[in-house]
Formats: C-alpha cells, sequence, structure tokens
C-alpha cells in the first residue's frame, strides 16, 4: 500500500478513571459477538448511514448480504461510537481510514461496547472500486485476516483498488457526497499519514 491495511492505533494506553461499569451492562466479546451480530442482523432494515464530517457529510449504503459487518457498523452508530473520532489515517489517491482517535473518549467507548472480531466475508462478489467501504484487520495477530469491527476505510482510487480484493471485506459504498470524501483525501498529512490538522466525523446517524 501501501501497506496492509489494519486497525492503527492502540486503544490500550491506561485510562486515568477506571470506567464504572452499569450493573449488568452487556459487553461485546470474541464468544458473544457473533451471536448478538446474527440475531442483531434479523429484519435489520435500515441500510444507509450518514457521516457528517469537518468537511461536509456523506452517506454510504451497506450491503444487506454482508450481515454481520452491515449489523455491526448500524449497532456502532446508533451506540454512538463514531460520534467524535477521526479520521486518522489519509493515503493520498488510495484510501481514507476512519473510526478512532487518541483520545480517551474513543478508548472508553471500546472497552464499553467490547473487544471482539468480525469474521471476513470476502465471498459476495464485491471488489473495492472507487467510493467503497471495507473493514481493515485487527491489529491483533491475525492469520486469518479477521476484521476489526471499529474502524473501515473507503477506497478513492479511481476506478479502485482491487489488490484488495480477497483480503479485505467490502460491505458498502458512498451512494452521495463523494466530493467529500475526496477532499478529506486531499488534505496534507505527516509522515505516518495522520492528517496535519484534526478531521473528525462529528455525528453517524442511521437514516431512512
Amino acid at each position: 500500500m501501501e501497506a496492509e491495511i489494519q486497525d492503527s492505533i492502540s486503544t490500550s494506553y491506561p485510562i486515568e478513571e477506571e470506567i464504572e461499569e452499569a450493573e449488568e451492562a452487556f459487553v461485546l466479546t470474541e464468544e458473544n459477538a457473533i451471536d448478538f451480530f446474527f440475531d442483531y442482523q434479523k429484519g435489520l432494515k435500515e441500510n444507509k448511514v450518514k457521516l457528517t464530517t469537518s468537511f461536509g457529510s456523506f452517506t454510504i449504503q451497506l450491503y444487506d448480504n454482508v450481515p454481520y459487518h452491515k449489523a455491526n457498523f448500524i449497532y456502532l452508530t446508533k451506540m454512538g461510537y463514531y460520534d467524535n473520532t477521526m479520521f486518522h489515517r489519509v493515503v493520498k489517491d488510495f484510501i481514507i481510514q476512519g473510526g478512532n482517535a487518541d483520545n480517551k473518549e474513543t478508548a472508553v467507548k471500546r472497552r464499553e461496547i467490547g473487544r471482539y472480531l468480525l469474521p471476513p466475508d470476502t465471498r459476495k462478489g464485491y471488489k473495492h472500486h472507487r467510493g467503497t467501504i471495507s473493514m481493515p484487520s485487527s491489529e491483533i495477530d491475525n492469520p486469518h485476516m479477521l476484521a476489526s469491527p471499529y474502524e473501515f476505510f473507503i477506497v478513492v482510487t479511481k476506478p479502485g483498488s482491487y489488490h484488495l480484493d480477497g483480503n479485505y471485506t467490502p460491505f458498502g459504498k458512498v451512494i452521495q457526497g463523494m466530493e467529500v470524501v475526496d477532499e478529506i483525501n486531499s488534505q496534507p498529512v505527516d509522515d505516518g499519514d495522520w492528517p496535519s490538522r484534526n478531521i473528525f466525523i462529528l455525528k453517524a446517524e442511521v437514516i431512512p
């Protein structure tokens, strides 16, 4: 990459205060996540998410036949996870990657929601065309390319980045506001592909 696309920020750094967990609060784990999303996706009609960023908004339509990844993205959106996260990796004419941030708030949200991975789902015939949203592999030692559930990347390459096919799971596409994605991709970055000025996802919301 174009190096392998991974969940690129560790959130294992210490948090000053312990999180007060509500009694019997539900937390996703490696053991329960697949069963949870299997049930969650049943009858899930919603398939569009609007992301409002520092540079404007764009809309993603999620593929219905990639059920776990669709359900995961809808669930995290409804949980408010993506609000106040960042596009923390920008590779010009390749991808923008979002869903993390170097702030305590994001680390806290991850701990409250849970630590889990998603299995790849690469055989539905979707390719990494321009505008495709896909899921990076985990930072964990990961021979099976299990997906990091919190982050995502969007392809900006014309007409696409097809060398990614088979290694990552496309689970939707940008259907409105691709010019905003391009504007984000044009921003200056440092040597580690981190934008020179923070690019925030101000709000993510499920829309009809």
